[in-house]
């Protein structure tokens, strides 16, 4: 008798790996909508808007009835539990309207960060508690993937062994059990920018942490087939002194991937990691014409650097709709064509340059 149990059906692992890689198909990413009461209620206070269920409704249906051409470069979207179970103007669930566009509704899942005990102001995350029935539940309702983020620190004692076990261990856990339920879960240890450190230290810490995760991925018998992984791009820390260029950025994240990263993954969608929206663009660009190894699809899972530029335009107005959508169509044309290497520029949302950067970003 075979000591190595059946862990996934192979039916099952089939719809895993299929729905991976219909959300890495070339030319498309992942819109990051997830952000919770508390966060979107700081993008709309940005623009003046109350922070209401009806005003987080009425954003979330601006970006989600955009016409039809959405789903060229978009294959999924990242809800929030509030927005999932919420429906449009006419009654429609906005899972439908996603849904009617060809695009995968996926859901964040965590309960956020909490303190991790015996370590210095360091984090893990919280909602293994219910997440089979959450999960259940969520297949239930037409949702076919997941996310979780974990959070590590670069400074001069972080992040610790601790704090890289805890976390690894947990992304393993909530991908064991999205799995089980028939979600791809998108496993993401991001790797915050704060501090001064250089360039070489956020790959060698990236590295590390990556290397870790996919320790726990494997000992937690994880599909990698039907996962996606979603980092941090190897940027230099928000106070560091000098800047980089987008090709060093390339070579540095492309390198850490490769060194840690099985070949077998369903594909990595980066986050921006409170980047520009144009330097988002610019740095994936890079990372796709960079001539180093890159078995998997490199793709984008953006949320503010998606979004930035329709809120400047939205403003809360419904006679801005068109205007908000025609930007959030812009953003997506432009990290399509960056996720296969063919941005020339010239696309810049109505954000530009403005900074995204949140320090200590927590949602």
């Amino acid at each position: 008798m075979s000591r190595f149990a059946e862990y996934l059906p192979p039916n099952k692992a089939s719809e895993l790996s299929g729905i991976a890689s219909r959300l890495t198909a070339p030319g498309k990413g992942i819109l990051a909508a997830d952000e919770s009461v508390s966060t979107c209620g700081k993008r709309l206070q940005e623009i003046g808007v109350e922070n209401s269920e009806e005003n987080r409704r009425r954003y979330r249906e601006l970006l989600f009835s955009t016409n039809d051409s959405l789903n060229e470069h978009i294959s999924g979207v990242i809800l929030f539990d509030e927005t999932a179970r919420q429906k449009d103007s006419n009654g429609t669930p906005l899972i439908k309207l996603l849904e009617q566009k060809g695009i995968i509704p996926g859901i964040k899942v965590d309960k956020g960060v909490v303190n991790l005990a015996g370590t210095t102001d360091e984090c893990t995350t919280a909602g293994l508690d219910g997440l089979k029935e959450r999960c259940d539940e969520y297949k239930r309702m037409g949702i076919h993937f997941a996310k979780w983020r974990c959070v590590l620190k670069i400074s001069q004692h972080t992040p610790s062994y601790l704090a890289m076990l805890e976390n690894a261990n947990v992304l393993a856990r909530y991908a064991t059990i999205c799995q089980q339920s028939g979600l791809v879960p998108i496993v993401e240890p991001e790797v915050l920018p704060d501090g001064n450190h250089n360039l070489q230290m956020a790959q060698s810490v990236t590295e590390q942490v990556l290397a870790f995760v996919y320790k726990a991925l494997a000992d937690h018998h994880v599909y990698l087939e039907g996962s996606l992984l979603k980092p941090n791009m190897v940027t230099a820390g928000q106070s560091h002194e000098n800047r980089f260029t987008p090709e060093e950025i390339a070579r540095a994240t492309v390198e850490a991937l490769y060194r840690t990263v099985p070949a077998a993954v369903g594909g990595i969608v980066f986050l921006s990691g409170g980047q520009g929206e144009e330097s988002a663009t610019i740095n994936l660009n890079a990372i796709n014409q960079i001539p180093l190894r890159r078995p998997w699809p490199l793709t984008f899972s953006f949320g503010r650097a998606l979004q930035a530029s329709v809120l400047h335009a939205w403003k809360g107005k419904d006679e801005n709709i068109g205007a908000s959508q025609e930007e959030l169509l812009k953003r997506a044309k432009a990290n399509g064509l960056a996720s296969r290497g063919m941005y020339q520029g010239g696309m810049a949302g109505a954000a530009a340059e403005q900074s995204l950067f949140v320090a200590d970003h927590a949602y």
